[in-house]
């Protein structure tokens, strides 16, 4: 793998980049879309558009990891064999979770890249990017720049190869989540947990159990598909499809546990239910973090994006806290994070951003939050009656639709609310339109011809007659 590899041949000639590199992060299927010559190319451009080695003033260093898919050990080595070849170093932390490449990245202060596809399906495969101390790469902040280097050839270091070496870094990880949120004085509660058979079976141990050798702390976990297994033989590990829930669910329900806990591929997302068995709201649950971060940081600003419940900036508000809206994606969410110095950021799609942990998302620290605020309640208490005061309104969760044109959609359903006398429209992040006890959002796609529809209301009746009628429009024009 060491070899260089001739700036062009057949295969890149072939392959169509756009399909692969995307607005935050590399992804496609393997070994027709990213293979391992692909991979060595990335590194080496990686090194090149974030100028490691010049800036670091010598060897700069990499820090690499991977989740549990087959393809990732291959990948890893020749990703780090462009690295080397530009003269940088290369840690290999092995088996990691995203956010567990976040955190070497943050805590060693080294760009890193991590080999996961998250939740899509096993024949995928992926690379997301991350500057010294886990700060975000997308598109205009170095993808753009890797992509053009590939393309004209990544230009030849004639210096010597950077070095590898191995570091274990997942006792370090677990440690540094349990100093932050600390739930050794909680009462005992009962939790299962769904890896999914993705990364969450390698983290939950660790840092919940006595894997990583830490002392036990007072939970019981009944653990679901743990092993490892890239091919997701049980149900694919994206637990925002119902479908992927439903063995939670069930199990919570037989066991009468205290919540369940449902982790993506590479558990940087992870989605709650309640003792009942009820998907918890990550509206409501960023609602709870947000109050419990404005407890220890007083005033400080809380992020939470367009299509969050307007619960969150209620009760950050009532908290004495400052909500700031921003656009869904985590690029958005990290930059206004690091501007406003906010100590938390909260997505309705399950990611939660944390000042404490670089301002990267970790599913495990939003997990933590959760566990810590059931375990000082007294016994017995539920956590859906916890959760109640931070879900206030009927959502309809999202609902995506094909439609033939987004621009004219969108201009048409706006058009259409303003000739009811509706003023109140926003274009923050697609079109979000506000009436007296309702709003809704309907935004584009990046990657495919959708158009994504958000809806909440006072009441469920409310809520779905919205819906609807919404949904009526995009399929007119359709």
């Amino acid at each position: 793998m060491g070899h260089h590899h001739p700036a062009t041949d057949s295969l890149t000639a072939v392959r169509n980049l756009d399909d692969i590199i995307k607005a935050y992060d590399v992804r496609g299927t393997y070994p027709d879309q990213l293979d391992e010559d692909l991979a060595h190319q990335v590194g080496g451009a990686f090194v090149r558009a974030l100028g490691i080695a010049a800036r670091d003033s010598g060897a700069g260093a990499v820090v690499i990891a991977h989740d549990m898919r087959p393809s990732g050990p291959a990948l890893v080595a020749s990703f780090a064999d462009g690295v080397r070849e530009q003269g940088v170093d290369v840690i290999l932390i092995g088996l990691a979770s995203t956010d567990g490449l976040y955190f070497a990245s943050g805590r060693l202060n080294l760009p890193g890249a991590m080999f996961t596809a998250s939740h899509n399906p096993a024949q995928y495969n992926g690379i997301k990017l991350c500057k010294a101390g886990a700060a975000p790469v997308g598109q205009d902040s170095g993808l753009r720049d890797i992509r053009a280097l590939i393309d004209a050839g990544v230009p030849a270091y004639d210096g010597p190869l950077g070095e590898v070496r191995e570091q274990d870094m997942l006792t370090d990880y677990a440690t540094f989540l349990r100093e932050l949120v600390d739930v050794s004085g909680s009462r005992h509660l009962n939790i299962v947990v769904d890896a999914g058979n993705g990364m969450g079976g390698f983290t939950v141990p660790a840092v919940l159990g006595e894997g990583a050798g830490l002392p036990p702390l007072p939970l019981r976990i009944d653990e679901m598909y743990f092993e490892l297994d890239g091919t997701f033989p049980n149900h694919e590990a994206n637990p925002i499809e119902p479908a992927n829930l439903v063995d939670l669910q069930a199990r919570v329900r037989e066991t009468g546990a205290d919540l369940g806990l449902a982790f993506d591929g590479d558990a940087d997302r992870c989605f709650l239910v309640d003792e009942r068995g009820e998907l918890v709201s990550p509206s409501a649950l960023t609602g709870l973090i947000a109050s419990r971060e404005l407890a220890k940081n007083p005033g400080s600003t809380i992020i939470h994006n367009v299509i969050t419940s307007k619960a969150v900036p209620e009760v950050v508000r009532e908290c004495g806290g400052i909500p700031v809206r921003t656009r869904v994606g985590h690029s958005f969410i990290k930059g206004t994070m690091a501007e406003t110095n906010a100590v938390f950021g909260g997505e309705h799609s399950g990611h939660f951003y944390f000042r404490d942990f670089w301002r990267a998302d970790s599913g495990m620290l939003a997990a933590l939050h959760a566990l810590a605020a059931l375990g000082e309640t007294p016994e017995g208490t539920a956590f859906s009656s916890l959760l109640a005061p931070f879900d206030r309104y009927s959502d309809s969760g999202e609902i995506n639709t094909v439609v033939a044109d987004q621009v004219a959609v969108t201009a048409a359903i706006k058009a259409e609310f303003a000739a009811r006398g509706i003023t109140d429209f926003d274009e923050l992040d697609g079109l979000t339109v506000t009436g007296d006890t309702w709003w809704f959002n309907v935004r584009p796609s990046n990657t495919e011809p959708l158009l994504r529809l958000n809806v909440e209301a006072q009441t469920d009746e409310r809520m779905a007659e919205l819906r609807d009628e919404v949904l009526g429009m995009m399929r007119a024009g359709a």
